[in-house]
């Protein structure tokens, strides 16, 4: 193992659900120290599911290498380790409801007032100001209102993205913006104040669609499993399975029919010529292809496909992604420790020749409590 990047960094998290507590397990992964501050009643993910051998799979997900200190914030003591934590940090993360962290008096101003050096870090539904601002965000709800399930779904009815696709993004944003900040703070030597939006961070992925129906004049269609604006791009019935597939480009389709299809025919066909009228007239495409392909079994038209050079995958489960043969030879699957015992995990998806990464344990509810108060000079009943 390599260096540690982040060995040295101190990260007092108020986090619950998923944002924050993905955006700050990546730092734990680069070597952060992460001090997850916890209720008596824990990070409500622990309660979401029991899957993981009786622990919740959001939990075990989103906070190895993570230490687990319960305070009670309406107490005096547990207010005073608190902001003792937050003098001694580099960076503070919160996703509490709008507000609470002012009214705990940690919020930007008061935070920096006692730490200059701190990177303050808040994930909302909305951020602040606007209309919107007190307004509970969940991720399904982020996922309607940024227009996700506008584009996502059958042609009759819209459908979510099958993971926290809001809280993912605003996570992903809030880590990559908390990099930045340290690297600046590294030149000015000052803290900085951040804050993540997931409607905005939403908002980003989706500016693709948006562009296409604002200066197209209609948004894009939904259509399942094929692409809305791309075709042939999906998939496409073999006579014992599913095999999904893409063109990108008139070279592609061309070679696709001469050399998969064995129509070359089809690549000149007028309805069929170019891109936009593929897509027009998809429902005759499909007819075309599929005459040829339903004759075929799925090993042979995937070897056919890869021999033409024309992108191709399987439609996998989650077992049939857990024993994928790229991540086994290419050893991607480490155990992590956790209350129940080791549980087998992916490892980062960024590996780097000089830099390391770790994967410690999964923390036990207030694991760490004492341990961190006794560096605080605090009772272990100070909570």
């Amino acid at each position: 193992m390599g260096r540690l990047p982040l060995e040295g960094i101190t990260v007092v998290s108020l986090e619950q659900a998923v944002a924050a507590p993905f955006a700050t397990r990546q730092l734990a992964d680069l070597g952060a120290r992460v001090i997850k501050i916890e209720r008596d009643a824990g990070d409500f993910a622990r309660g979401y599911d029991t899957k993981v051998d009786g622990m919740s799979s959001y939990f075990v997900w989103l906070n190895r290498g993570k230490e687990s200190v319960v305070l009670d914030l309406k107490s005096a003591d547990g207010l005073s380790a608190l902001k003792e934590l937050v003098s001694r940090a580099d960076v503070l993360v919160q996703n509490l409801a709008p507000g609470a962290v002012e009214r705990l008096g940690f919020g930007p101003d008061e935070a920096l007032a006692l730490n200059p050096k701190l990177i303050h870090v808040s994930i909302s539904g909305y951020g602040r100001g606007g209309s919107h601002e007190q307004k509970k965000a969940y991720d399904l709800l982020i996922q309607c209102e940024s227009g996700m399930l506008s584009v996502t779904g059958a042609p009759d009815s819209p459908a979510k993205v099958g993971v926290s696709i809001a809280d993912i993004c605003a996570g992903m944003y809030a880590y990559t913006g908390i990099l930045t900040s340290l690297l600046s703070r590294s030149v000015t030597g000052r803290g900085d104040v951040l804050e993540v939006s997931m409607l905005e961070a939403l908002g980003e992925w989706m500016s693709q669609p948006y562009f296409y129906a604002e200066y197209g004049g209609a948004p894009p269609a939904r259509s399942g499993a094929q692409h809305a604006s791309i075709a042939p791009y999906g998939p496409f019935e073999a006579s014992d399975g599913t095999v999904f597939l893409g063109i990108q480009n008139e070279r592609e389709w061309a070679v696709f029919c001469a050399k998969v299809l064995d129509r070359p025919d089809l690549a000149e066909h007028p309805r069929f010529s170019s891109n936009s009228l593929r897509v027009e007239n998809r429902g005759e495409l499909h007819e075309a292809i599929n005459a040829v392909l339903s004759g075929m079994s799925a090993e042979a038209v995937t070897a056919g496909l890869d021999h033409a050079g024309i992108a191709n995958a399987q439609l996998r489960d989650m077992h049939g992604f857990s024993q994928h043969p790229q991540l086994l030879e290419r050893n991607r699957w480490r155990d992590v420790e956790s209350p129940i015992g080791p549980v087998r995990s992916l490892i980062p998806p960024v590996t780097s020749r000089e830099l390391g990464f770790r994967m410690a344990a999964v923390p036990a509810l207030g694991e760490h409590t004492g341990k961190v108060l006794a560096e605080l000079g605090m009772s272990a009943n100070t909570r």
